[in-house]
This record gives structure tokens, sequence and C-alpha cells, in this order.
């Protein structure tokens, strides 16, 4: 998806405000985007990685069904779905 791919690319330079803001238009897309995340999150390191999974986080329960099948099918990302999931649930409890 080229909107997830173009604000990937501008948080190697932003700011903490620009950071929050290319967060915000990822999360306002909803669960459209959240197959391209998970796939995002096991490829990406660094800033990308911690706005990848905040914006999971706030998606929330959409993101759940993504990070199980991405879990079985990665052992490697395993435990980072777990963690997120748990992260989601907790937010929802």
């Amino acid at each position: 998806m080229q909107l997830v791919d173009d604000i990937l690319g501008k948080l190697e330079t932003a700011d903490n405000m620009t950071k929050n803001r290319l967060e915000n238009i990822l999360v306002d897309q909803g669960s459209a985007v959240v197959p391209e995340l998970v796939n995002k999150l096991q490829v990406v390191r660094g800033v990308k990685r911690g706005v990848v999974a905040m914006t999971l986080i706030r998606i929330g329960e959409a993101s759940v069904e993504y990070l199980k099948k991405a879990a079985i099918d990665n052992k490697d990302f395993e435990w980072v779905a777990k963690y997120l999931i748990s992260e989601i649930k907790g937010i929802a409890a």
C-alpha cells in the first residue's frame, strides 16, 4: 500500500510532532492498513517499528486476527505479536 510506504519513508527524518501526525494518519486509516502494517512490522526497525507497533495497538481489535496469523506463519515474530495482542486486550479491558 503506497500510503504506508510513503509514511514509513517520511519517518526517517521526522521530528516528534511530525512522527505523531504521521502515526495519526495511519491510525485514521483503520483496519484497511492492518495487513500491510503487520507485514511491515516483521521487517522494519527503529522508529518505523515503534510507530507501526503503536499504530496497530491504537487501531485495536482489528489488528488481533492479523497478528495471530503472522505469529503462526513466522515463529520469530510470535513474541512481538503476543505482546501487541496483550497491549490491545489491556486497552480494551
